[in-house]
């Protein structure tokens, strides 16, 4: 892997780094002597009240600045990149990988596939840990990177070699257990396949990995996305209506005999799963903390909640007047259709008209809301009466931005469907007051 300089893209305002004159271009090369590989080596070692950190100026000079300050205060400097180091790219070849079910001819970074104990740490991502070297797992421990997300999938290790095509994907419960043994936090996920992963085999995954309760915090079990790109890949088949009942069945039993067990229900089941099945979601309670509800675990029933607390503060207003459309994926259609029918009671010349917009982009197979395209949404309102604003969720959106997944953005699909957009953040709430504020 090329080492990454760690450049300095900016310099805040009044900061130790200001006064000492550092300026963006600069580079860090070194702190108290110390190479620093990423941003966890930064951190650690600037916490200190005297440091020496040596610094390359845009004109090539090296020069040491002397350091006193706070134990915990920050130098004010930002690097190029956040980890100040390069990702580390998976190297296993998933059968259920979604980046390999993707077209071509979309943006680059949608097809780099992470496998980074750093990110998973920063931002949540999940790692399988087959990348990981003795000398990662200890400066995970070093630096007590804690939670981590795991991707383990199955305990039956020579399943696992095969469903993540990697010789090495054998050592995931050593790895988990030196962690655990280290106090580190860990939240791991299965992404289920039918007919591989499911049935007995996720029972005897989910026995195995509870025992590593209370520092694995959680265990969140989703279905496997299926793009039409599947050509050439292994051969795999949706979950149908029986056999998401069947799933549910399954963790439910394991949910009632843990939380008697260990106190926890420990695993929960993405909220997929509760669409497909048409079954009637868990109560909000169930969810216990929201441990993986950035998993899609839990969302759907703290949005019903949330909802139903809210529209009990309104008295409603039968001189409010607009007509409000919302766009949603097919999986959540009748629940979101459902809640704005309910506002329309208390609100009687507010019109609300949910539209399903089926995902032609990825493939009819593919009904949840965050991977809705912008060509999709586009084609199926174009030429309908929109009423005065057009709400979309905001999972579709890239992080920080008006982009969707196929790069069209939100001011490209006002301008091709001639209505003001306005985004529904996820809570409950917030969704009431999008639609009527």
């Amino acid at each position: 892997m090329k080492k990454k300089e760690n450049v300095i893209i900016k310099v805040e305002k009044d900061s130790i780094a200001e006064e000492l004159g550092i300026e963006p271009g600069d580079i860090l090369v070194s702190i108290n002597g110390k190479e620093v590989e990423d941003v966890f080596d930064y951190r650690y070692l600037i916490n200190d009240e005297y440091i020496e950190m040596t610094i390359k100026t845009i004109q090539g000079e090296e020069c040491i600045a002397e350091i006193e300050k706070d134990y915990d205060e920050d130098i004010g400097i930002i690097f190029e990149s956040g980890l100040m180091d390069e990702a580390k790219s998976c190297s296993n070849k998933c059968i259920f990988c979604f980046i390999d079910q993707l077209p071509k001819g979309m943006r680059e970074t949608l097809y780099f596939k992470d496998d980074d104990s750093r990110l998973s740490f920063l931002q949540g991502n999940y790692a399988t840990l087959t990348n990981m070297k003795q000398k990662d797992i200890d400066r995970v421990i070093y630096y007590h990177l804690s939670p981590i997300n795991i991707s383990v999938h199955t305990t039956d290790m020579e399943l696992r070699k095969k469903m993540l095509n990697n010789k090495n994907a054998d050592k995931v419960l050593i790895h988990m257990q030196a962690l655990a043994d280290a106090g580190i936090e860990m939240n791991l996920q299965i992404v289920l396949c039918k007919g591989i992963n499911d049935g007995a085999v996720l029972e005897k995954s989910i026995s195995d990995l509870s025992k590593f309760f209370p520092h694995a915090k959680s265990l969140s079990v989703v279905p496997i996305g299926l793009t039409r790109y599947r050509e050439g890949l292994y051969p795999m088949k949706p979950f149908e209506k029986e056999d998401c009942q069947a799933v549910i069945d399954i963790i439910e039993e394991w949910q009632k005999k843990l939380k008697a067990e260990i106190g926890s229900s420990f695993v929960f089941i993405a909220d997929e799963f509760y669409l497909t099945a048409e079954r009637e979601f868990p109560n909000v309670h169930k969810y216990e903390d929201f441990p993986q509800i950035e998993n899609g675990v839990g969302m759907i029933s703290l949005m019903k909640d949330e909802f139903y607390t809210y529209m009990k503060e309104l008295n409603g207003d039968k001189e409010l007047k607009k007509t409000v459309s919302i766009a949603t994926g097919t999986a959540a259609y009748e629940f979101i259709d459902g809640l704005c029918k309910e506002i329309m009671v208390k609100y009687p010349r507010v019109k609300i008209q949910v539209f399903p917009i089926i995902n032609e982009f990825f493939g009819g197979k593919i009904s949840v809301s965050g991977l809705l395209c912008g060509c999709d949404i586009i084609s199926q309102l174009k030429n309908k009466d929109l009423g005065d604003y057009l709400c979309l969720p905001q999972n579709l959106l890239r992080s920080g931005e008006t982009t969707l997944l196929d790069d069209l953005t939100i001011e490209d699909i006002e301008k091709e469907l001639n209505v003001k957009i306005r985004i529904t953040k996820e809570s409950g709430e917030d969704f009431v007051k999008t639609i009527l504020d």
